[in-house]
């Protein structure tokens, strides 16, 4: 088993690309379904989800200094 595809900052990458999909889903469902605000709502709120486990990675991966 390779210990690398569990690696944190493996992790890191794929919550990226998937946010970063997120963001052109939205943007699309923006413009193809105006009306449909229900999915774009759950989008955002999935994406918001996201960035939030990469702030967590991210910070886990870099803990900032003492002062």
């Amino acid at each position: 088993m390779d210990l690398n595809l569990h690696s944190l900052p493996r992790r890191l990458i794929e919550l990226r690309i998937e946010h970063g999909d997120l963001d052109s889903l939205i943007d699309q469902a923006a413009l193809a379904r105006p009306d449909d605000e229900l999915s774009v709502r759950r989008l955002k709120k999935r994406r918001l989800l996201l960035r939030d486990q990469i702030s967590r990675l991210e910070a886990e991966l870099d803990p900032p200094e003492p002062a």
